[in-house]
C-alpha cells in the first residue's frame, strides 16, 4: 500500500471513530434529560466492563497490577473520573457544538501544561498558538454578553482536567504496565459514582438501561476505530480528524435538539481548531518539541470508562512506549 493510500486509510478509520464518538455522545445528552452524569457513567461504565476486561485479559506482560507511581496514578484517576462527570454534564445541558468547542481547547492546555509537568520548551509560535485558541474559547463564551452557566463552567473543567490526565500519562506512562493505566480509571469510575447512586438515581425503563450500553459499545468500536486509523497513518493525519466532530454536532443539533450554533460560537470554533491544528502540525515537525505531548494524546477526554487510545495501541504492539 502506498504512503498516500495509507494516509487515506487512516483519515478514513479517524473520521469514522469521531463519527461514532459523536453519535456516543448525543445519547449521552438524551439521557443526561432525565438522569444525572453520576448515574450514566455508573451503568455505561458496568455494562461495559465485561468489554474491557477481555481486553485486559490478553496482557501478557509480567507484572503485577500495583502502580509503579501510585500518586500519579490516584491522580489520574480522579482527574479521569472528574472530566468524565463534568463532560457528561456540559453534553447534557450545553448544545452540542459549543460542548465540543470547549472540549477543543484542551491541547491549548496540555500544550501549557506540558511546561511544568513534563518540562517542554515552548517557543513563541505555538505560544502565540496557544494564546490565540484561548481567545477562540473567550469568543465562544463570550462572558458579559450573557449569563455562563453551571453547564459552561462543566465544559471548561472536563477540558482542564482532560488535559492533566492526558499530561499525566505522558509522565508516567514509559514505566507503568499498560493494564495498570487502563485499570485504575475504570474501576474508580464506577466505584465513585456507584457511591452516589443512592442521592442522585432515577428509576430506568429497560430501553434506557440499553441506551448505557450503547454508550459504552458505541465507545469501543471507536476506540478500536482509532487504533486502527493510527497504524495506518501517523499522527500528524489522524489527530486533526478530532474537529470533525463538529460538523456532527451541528447535524446532530439539529435533528434532534432543534440546536442551531450562533455565528460567534462558528467564529470561536473556527479559531480553536485552526490554532489546535497549527500545534499539531508544529509538534509533527520533529524538531519543535521533545514530548510532543498533543500529538501523544490519541485520546479523546478520558472518563474512565474506556482505555486510552494509546495503551491499546501499546497492548497490541507489545512495547513500552509511552502514550
Amino acid at each position: 500500500m502506498s504512503l498516500i493510500q495509507s494516509n487515506l486509510r487512516g483519515a478514513l478509520f479517524a473520521l469514522a471513530a469521531f463519527g461514532l464518538y459523536a453519535t456516543h455522545d448525543v445519547v449521552i445528552k438524551f439521557l443526561g434529560s432525565d438522569y444525572s452524569a453520576f448515574q450514566i457513567i455508573f451503568f455505561s461504565g458496568l455494562l461495559g466492563f465485561p468489554l474491557i476486561t477481555l481486553v485486559l485479559m490478553s496482557d501478557r506482560t509480567d507484572g503485577n497490577l500495583i502502580p509503579r507511581h501510585p500518586y500519579w496514578s490516584l491522580l489520574r484517576s480522579v482527574t479521569a473520573v472528574s472530566t468524565g462527570v463534568a463532560g457528561f454534564y456540559a453534553f447534557s445541558v450545553l448544545p452540542l457544538a459549543q460542548t465540543y468547542a470547549i472540549l477543543f481547547a484542551m491541547p491549548l492546555l496540555i500544550t501549557l501544561l506540558a511546561i511544568p509537568m513534563l518540562g517542554e520548551r515552548v517557543g513563541i509560535r505555538r505560544g502565540l498558538a496557544v494564546i490565540v485558541g484561548l481567545i477562540g474559547v473567550i469568543i465562544v463564551l463570550r462572558p458579559g454578553s450573557h449569563e455562563l452557566s453551571w453547564g459552561h463552567l462543566a465544559g471548561l473543567s472536563a477540558a482542564v482536567t482532560g488535559a492533566l490526565t492526558s499530561v499525566i500519562v505522558r509522565k508516567i506512562g514509559a514505566e507503568e504496565r499498560s493494564a495498570v493505566l487502563m485499570l485504575y480509571p475504570m474501576v474508580a469510575s464506577v466505584l465513585f459514582t456507584g457511591a452516589t447512586l443512592p442521592f442522585v438515581y432515577v428509576p430506568m425503563p429497560v430501553e434506557h438501561l440499553a441506551l448505557m450500553g450503547v454508550i459504552a459499545g458505541l465507545g469501543l468500536i471507536a476506540a478500536f476505530l482509532s487504533i486502527a486509523a493510527y497504524r495506518a497513518a501517523p499522527a500528524i493525519i489522524v489527530a486533526p480528524m478530532q474537529y470533525s466532530q463538529i460538523i456532527w454536532a451541528v447535524f446532530y443539533g439539529a435533528i434532534f435538539f432543534d440546536e442551531s450554533p450562533d455565528f460567534w460560537t462558528l467564529v470561536g470554533t473556527g479559531v480553536i481548531i485552526a490554532s489546535g491544528i497549527y500545534i499539531v502540525l508544529r509538534e509533527g515537525t520533529g524538531r519543535v518539541s521533545k514530548n510532543s505531548p498533543v500529538l501523544a494524546n490519541k485520546s479523546r477526554p478520558e472518563t474512565g470508562l474506556m482505555p486510552r487510545i494509546g495503551l491499546l495501541l501499546r497492548r497490541g504492539e507489545g512495547t513500552r512506549t509511552q502514550d
